[in-house]
């Protein structure tokens, strides 16, 4: 009982979980997912009482509650991908943004650290794609010397920033891997 005698309407949820189950089974065509529809229902009921209208039918409420959490579930269903052994699952991963943010901070602080001549070569042969011999026609200097500068400046690069030889940074980033020599265009 509530103020001035009137009937708490959750008093009267109970009352219908039997219509609902029924209604349940029919919708499923199965008694697990029924028992599992009409507890949902009687809890979003619960939760959300407020919402209902002493005086009104309950009965039609709750059967709104069961009806729109049903065809919710089905919609949902529908974008689920069924993986019981859970290989789709193990193949599903999102690197941390973090991490790529923190290797190109280290890749900018060694690269700021190298000669000029260092940095304009990798930025021309790395990051742009220039050929050697194009590079070395732009800064003037031989091409042989583009390559050398090219090679220390990647081994300097490499040391700076503590890396093996061969490992990558930023894996994702095709522009700091080309500065690094591992491209897969770049000539020798």
């Amino acid at each position: 009982m509530t103020v001035a005698g009137a009937i708490n309407p959750r008093d009267e949820l109970a009352t219908h979980l039997s219509a609902l189950r029924a209604f349940a089974i029919h919708l499923t065509q199965n008694v697990t997912r029924a028992d599992d529809l009409v507890q949902d229902t009687i809890l979003k009921g619960w939760t959300n009482i407020e919402k209902f209208e002493p005086g009104t039918n309950m009965r039609a409420w709750l059967f709104t509650i069961l009806r729109n959490t049903y065809f919710s579930d089905i919609r949902k269903r529908k974008r689920e991908v069924a993986d019981p052994d859970g290989i789709h699952a193990s193949h599903l991963y999102e690197k941390p943004m973090h991490d790529g943010r923190l290797a190109m901070t280290d890749f900018r602080a060694a690269f700021d650290k190298l000669s000029p001549e260092h940095r304009e070569v990798l930025l021309l042969v790395g990051a742009s794609g220039f050929s050697y011999e194009d590079a070395a026609a732009m800064t003037g200097v031989a091409v042989g010397t583009v390559k050398s500068r090219a090679n220390r400046a990647r081994a300097r690069l490499c040391d700076l920033m503590g890396l093996a030889e061969g490992e990558n940074p930023l894996p994702e980033d095709h522009a700091t891997a080309a500065v690094l020599g591992r491209s897969g265009t770049q000539a020798a």
